[in-house]
């Protein structure tokens, strides 16, 4: 940036900012940012920019940016989109590094917008101009004044103060979390709405943040991810400065997503792709937007917890059904309650505390003040205790006394207390807010939090992989038929099945009886959907009429599909099958999927994802998230299966995301036989990069 300012102090602390397109109308959205600016305590200069006003809300006007004085550093841009890229020339030639558009009309209209977009974006990157937008809704940084937006949030007359920023794809979520937010005694620090993220996106301003020293906690409003590459750097840097970064993420459900026609797309969609991203950048995703809220004393100053094993919190109330309905909730998520054991009792017993030996400690007609922060102290210290909730009833409302200070002066150390308060009690959710402690108004809300904190973990630590030799007689564009995808599986160093490709005449064959019929061709991808298998044929005259058959029931099933032959195979049998998956998601990049394979793969759906390339005992820790493998792990006597190989499976697929040029898309083995000693690939598809 010019003049030594950086871009973050250009963004949140301008000396200077100019109003393109001000409005002289208090009661019009062009006016906001200069009244709120003024309300809230700016004391940096504001230079109105209107060709047909001299005076607007008090401030000297200026017909264009050529006509403004002194030094500028940052402008918020209200024209017509047709005037847009005319702005940011007088930008370039006055010097100003940066420019939030809120005008709209570009990509989010149509194609028309787009190319509007492109061009503005062209235009910018010649001229050195950074944007923000357009179609954003502003930036605001509470604690200087800065509120460069149009949201009508600011009009409140105080703004709550706090550690949190906010970096929203949506621009009217930013005032939806401020009110929020003030609700419970919450603040925040700085706000951006990125709105087409045509320039400047969330990933870079996520970094700023990690930067900056009055944000603890970054809170982020997603719809999509752009550019993940920057986005996880950023969520790097942040974990490595010792800030939380949270996401809410539209797109849970199905509707909408793009997905391959094989298991692994079906099974990998891409809000599977993108928990796996968040997991692996150290990104905590929250379900529930009040969580989005709620969260920030639950993470501020904490580390990722990073458990292997199932959390246990004690749950200590003064309304039994208040309690119930949050151990409920937290049970669906897989949060153990503590039941008291013989020497908790005990040491309560001793601070004059009767409890018994179940999932809730009910002290409703026990607990004085005292006696209830001592209980809370004596959980918080128990080793086999992870964090403790306390569920307040009547009493928050009406005499916080009671319940709600013992938690503000028990609330300390490295392990979480967290309040739920059953009825509406708003001063009593600020006291706690105040104290740093985290408190929440719903059953659901709290036990997402608690979820959510209690599967945090550090970011995955790349680890040095060596890139598979791409083999010379494959192909890298089009697909692959089931033959050639089967070589390169074992090119990778996946064990694949004894098998020949043949065709007509004859279909001849060399391998021993029994064996395995598959139709051969690259425009198939389900065979046994068309007929296109044929298993445990046991001699020479089966073979030819169920051969023939199959491609009977092909070409009615498949009519326009290409047979290019028979791919025949040795039987085989393993002690289950699994489904290896690789695939390039549009959104985040490459996934590897690991689950209970087969026919029935996509009913089951019992999968575990993550980034690839993964390490061996990344796979391991992967296949211990899939419940189906129970049965490899010796469950009631059976045999166990050599997990050690499907790991080293997984991880020799997941290096495809390292090949040259990335060519493969998507590839899947399915089934994978897991045996006692080893693994076998029997099936496989491969769909490569189309040619450019």
């Amino acid at each position: 940036m010019k003049r030594g300012r950086t871009l973050a102090e250009c963004l949140f602390a301008p000396r200077a900012v100019a109003l393109v397109g001000a409005s002289g109308d208090a009661g019009k959205n062009t006016a906001r940012p200069q009244r709120f600016m003024r309300k809230h305590g700016y004391t940096g200069r504001i230079v109105p920019i209107n060709p047909s006003r001299k005076d607007i809300l008090g401030e000297q006007a200026y017909p264009t940016l050529a006509d403004a004085p002194g030094d500028i550093d940052h402008a918020f841009i209200m024209v017509p989109a047709a005037q847009v890229v005319g702005v940011l020339r007088d930008c370039a030639k006055r010097g100003v590094p940066l420019a939030t558009v809120y005008s709209d009309g570009f990509a989010e209209t149509g194609e028309e917008g787009a190319a509007r977009e492109r061009k503005l974006i062209e235009t910018a990157r010649a001229l050195g101009v950074r944007v923000i937008g357009p179609n954003s809704i502003g930036v605001a940084n509470v604690a200087n004044g800065a509120t460069i937006t149009v949201n009508a949030i600011f009009e409140m007359d105080t703004l709550p103060r706090g550690s949190a920023s906010v970096v929203s794809q949506s621009g009217t979520m930013i005032g939806t979390l401020m009110s929020r937010g003030a609700a419970r005694g919450l603040g925040f620090s700085k706000l951006v709405s990125v709105g087409n993220e045509s320039d400047l996106g969330v990933g870079e301003i996520v970094e700023m943040l990690a930067s900056d020293e009055e944000t603890r906690v970054i809170l982020l409003f997603l719809e999509t991810i752009r550019d993940a590459a920057s986005l996880a750097r950023a969520a790097r840097l942040a974990h490595a400065r010792g800030k939380a970064v949270v996401a809410y993420k539209l797109g849970r459900s199905a509707l909408g997503e793009a997905l391959a026609k094989s298991h692994t797309g079906a099974l990998a969609g891409s809000d599977a792709a993108v928990d796996a991203y968040f997991r692996h950048n150290g990104i905590v995703r929250v379900d529930m937007l009040e969580t989005l809220v709620e969260i920030v004393p639950l993470l501020t100053g904490r580390k990722p917890p990073g458990f292997t094993r199932q959390p246990r919190v004690a749950v200590v109330t003064t309304t039994g059904g208040g309690a119930a309905s949050v151990v409920d909730r937290l049970g669906t998520l897989g949060i153990a309650t503590l039941v008291p054991d013989a020497s908790l009792i005990g040491a309560l017993k001793d601070k004059g505390v009767a409890v018994r030996s179940a999932p809730i400690i009910d002290l409703t007609l026990a607990a004085t003040a005292d006696k209830y922060r001592a209980v809370l102290e004596a959980l918080l210290e128990h080793p086999d205790c992870d964090g403790v909730l306390a569920v307040v009833g009547s009493s928050a409302q009406f005499h916080p006394d009671l319940a709600v200070r013992p938690i503000i002066g028990a609330a300390r150390g490295e392990k979480p207390l967290a309040a739920f308060l059953a009825p509406n009690a708003e001063a009593s959710l600020r006291l706690l807010a105040e104290a740093g402690v985290p408190a929440f108004r719903t059953p659901e809300g709290c036990a997402d939090a608690l979820a959510a904190y209690f599967n945090w973990h550090a970011p995955v630590d790349a680890q040095p992989a060596v890139a598979p030799i791409w083999p010379a007689a494959l192909a890298r564009t089009g697909d692959l038929d089931e033959a050639q995808s089967l070589a390169l599986f074992a090119a990778l160093g996946v064990p694949t099945v004894a098998r020949e490709a043949t065709r007509a005449p004859g279909y001849s064959h060399s391998l021993p009886y029994p064996v395995a019929a598959k139709i051969l061709s690259k425009d198939i991808l389900h065979k046994t959907e068309v007929g296109g298998v044929a298993l445990r044929i046991p001699d020479r005259p089966s073979f030819d009429r169920q051969v023939a058959h199959m491609i009977e029931a092909v070409k009615a099933n498949a009519p326009t599909a290409s047979i290019d032959g028979v791919l025949v195979q040795a039987m085989a049998e393993g002690l289950a099958e699994a489904i290896v998956g690789y695939r390039v998601d549009p959104m985040i990049g490459p996934v590897v999927l690991v689950g209970m394979g087969g026919q029935l793969a996509e009913i089951y759906r019992d999968t575990a994802l993550a980034c690839a390339p993964v390490t061996e005992a990344q796979a391991l820790e992967l296949i211990g998230k899939v419940r189906g493998f129970a049965v490899l792990r010796g469950y009631r006597n059976l045999p166990e299966g050599d997990l050690a190989a499907l790991a080293r499976a997984v991880a020799a697929l997941s290096r495809l995301a390292l090949v040259e040029g990335a060519p493969v898309l998507e590839a899947e083995i399915n089934p994978l036989m897991v045996r006692a000693d080893g693994v076998l690939a029997v099936d496989g598809v491969v769909v490569l990069r189309s040619a450019a």
